[in-house]
């Protein structure tokens, strides 16, 4: 059987194989669209596909056994040199497939390990992956660990190498808990230095999240609106690392604009995990603008993903603010509350649609859905549906206004400069250690003030009042 010592692909020929059960989440009109692409960006080559139609996976193998011989003989024909699976598969039915195609095997989510980790630039993004990795496939890359003969100088009984009976697998398994240790401590500093930024951002701004499946158009729509030069392309997984730029709404209105690392079907758990960081901008935002290529026959298919993904990972967080706040009481502190953020449908590449039908779906089943080109204009002319975006990020960071007259202790230079870079005031009158601002300010701003612990006090004003001098 040959050795499996990588899960890389770059440059082999490769076979798609998949099981279809009554519960599989695919497209039927592309059934192996998706994983095609994907091998394609890991540098695969994509020589033939092979699909079985299951009620359940077979407990050995996952495709049945005449079925693993046909897969066999595929590859002897095509010359293919690995076959992926378009599941997550134990790291035995992994083997019992080598063993009888004698190829290499790797699942979904190796596959999509080995993007990442070939994506991953920043030294947190490779903590990050490399974590990941360490989590998901040691069990099934023992066979890669060929640095571990160095360690133990080739000898069965280096002295200091080995206990009384221990095994090389044993080895391997107390080096790579002590890496992972040492990676989630330090990815533990980033994260809370990176909470830590988000928490004080959304204290001084209004910030919302592009989020959405993998190649929907995020980084380009955040291009569009900002000049915040993100890498853009027409590639799976084109962005890694989140980007905050400021969006600058117009009338003196501005929020911060996150793009963010994009979603796909069965995305590895632990990945997710790995990357909690790089989602702080999401799962702390004040708005989630979901992009969805309406273009794209799977839309539907994404657009569940995508809801999935953020109640997932929501429910990560939920936990981890809970906590938080329990541990705040305790202290005698003021518990901080959170709530997943509103969630806005932009309908991309609208534009792309033969006609309405299909929109007027999607605006049935969600009336606030925007549709949008979010390419930018050549001729400077606002494209489909920018303006509409705009309007309803500039109601979402305002809420409903009215007229206060706001005192404000001198002493709270904070809440001072907050409410005069972000209200629209109509008066100042200053007394003693007191300043009170008259001011046009909507109710989320002023709960966004209150959450933040601001020493106000409010008075609201009649409209029919005249503003002080």
């Amino acid at each position: 059987m040959k050795e499996r010592t990588t899960i890389k692909v770059q440059a082999e020929k490769t076979v798609l194989a998949a099981v279809r059960l009554p519960t599989s989440k695919f497209d039927p009109a592309d059934p192996f669209g998706e994983l095609g692409e994907l091998t394609k960006q890991a540098g695969g080559v994509v020589v033939g596909t092979i699909e079985q139609r299951r009620d359940r996976p077979e407990a050995g193998t996952f495709m049945g056994k005449g079925k693993i011989e046909e897969l066999k003989g595929l590859c002897e024909a095509t010359g293919a040199s690995c076959v992926i699976f378009d599941h997550e598969l134990s790291p035995r039915q992994i083997s019992n497939i080598e063993e009888v195609v004698e190829r290499k095997i790797l699942d979904r989510s190796e596959l999509i390990l080995d993007i990442f980790a070939s994506r991953a630039t920043t030294h947190e993004a490779k903590l990050q992956v490399e974590l990941a990795q360490l989590e998901y496939t040691f069990p099934r890359l023992r066979a890669m660990w060929d640095h571990l003969e160095r360690i133990v100088g080739g000898s069965p009984g280096g002295v200091g190498t080995r206990g009384p009976g221990e095994q090389q697998l044993e080895i391997d398994r107390r080096l790579v808990q002590k890496r992972k240790k040492d990676l989630g401590a330090e990815l533990a500093k980033i994260q809370a230095r990176k909470r830590r930024a988000v928490e004080k951002r959304n204290l001084d701004h209004f910030t919302i999240g592009l989020v959405g499946y993998t190649n929907a158009g995020k980084s380009t729509l955040f291009n569009t609106l900002t000049a915040g030069g993100a890498y853009a392309d027409n590639r799976l997984f084109a962005t890694l690392m989140s980007r905050t730029r400021d969006w600058d709404l117009g009338g003196g209105q501005t929020v911060m604009l996150s793009d963010t690392v994009g979603f796909v079907r069965d995305l590895p758990h632990h990945l997710v995990a790995s990357f909690r960081a790089t989602l702080e901008e999401a799962t702390h935002a004040d708005l989630l603008l979901i992009v969805l290529d309406v273009a794209d026959p799977a839309s539907e298919l994404h657009y569940e993903t995508v809801n999935k993904t953020l109640d997932e990972l929501f429910e990560g967080v939920e936990t981890i603010e809970r906590k938080a706040q329990d541990k705040a009481r305790r202290d005698g502190l003021e518990a901080r509350e959170w709530a997943p953020p509103e969630r806005l449908l932009l309908l991309n590449k609208a534009d792309l649609l033969a006609d309405n039908r299909e929109l007027l779906v999607w605006q049935s089943k969600d009336p606030d859905a925007i549709p949008l080109c979010a390419l930018a204009s050549e001729n400077d002319q606002p494209r489909l549906g920018i303006e509409a975006l705009i309007d309803h990020v500039r109601s979402a960071d305002r809420g409903q206004i009215a007229l206060y007259d706001i005192e404000i202790p001198l002493s709270d230079a904070r809440t001072v400069h907050t409410i005069e870079s972000r209200a629209e005031i109509l008066a100042r009158d200053y007394e003693g250690q007191h300043v009170t601002l008259r001011a046009r300010i909507g109710s989320r701003q002023l709960d966004q003030l209150r959450a933040s612990g601001a020493r106000m006090t409010l008075a609201p004003v009649s409209t029919t009042t005249e503003p002080r001098a």
